[in-house]
């Protein structure tokens, strides 16, 4: 099955998410990572959804179609950012939160709580660069994990909303 990642510019209504994920569910479609933000205008926002499957162009037709949708775009990783934040919170003892410490360093990520016993760590990134940190933290032991879902933008000058085609992962 083949990732695709959709970003769909939304009216800001109550019960379109409900709306917009009920399609994928009627349809077998299982979500594997969901996103949603208010946009730079208040009454937009927008559902950056991460789905697996052989054939997505029907289901982004029917989403088209719902009546608060503005416009749905597949993102690729050429043409888009992919970023998601994860929380971290990894066991550390005196002996080792130095250790822990400079593999956050060279991370680029940051120390955002401090116990006796754990550090909770934020990091941003792409799957692959959250995926090897969380890895390297397992063998410290991790105690928590939280994770955003991923969040995208095309690359370049052109907002969503003057993009003219609904499918737009090659043009």
């Amino acid at each position: 099955m083949n990732r695709h990642v959709l970003s769909i510019l939304v009216e800001n209504q109550a019960g379109v998410l409900s709306r917009v994920t009920g399609l994928f569910s009627r349809r077998g479609f299982n979500i594997d990572s969901l996103s949603v933000g208010v946009t730079e205008e208040p009454d937009k926002s927008r559902i950056t959804i991460v789905v697996y499957c052989d054939n997505i162009d029907q289901i982004i037709k029917q989403v088209q179609k719902l009546v608060d949708v503005v416009r749905v775009v597949e993102l690729d990783a050429q043409r888009a950012v992919f970023r998601e934040i994860a929380l971290v919170k990894v066991n550390t003892k005196r002996e080792t939160r130095a250790d822990v410490i400079n593999i956050v360093d060279i991370f680029r990520a940051n120390i955002i709580d401090v116990a006796t016993e754990s550090l909770t760590i934020e990091i941003t990134g792409d799957e692959g660069k959250i995926k090897a940190f969380t890895e390297l933290m397992e063998s410290f032991g991790i105690k928590e994990i939280v994770r955003t879902g991923l969040t995208a933008l095309c690359r370049g000058n052109n907002p969503i909303k003057k993009i003219k085609k609904p499918i737009i992962a090659e043009d």
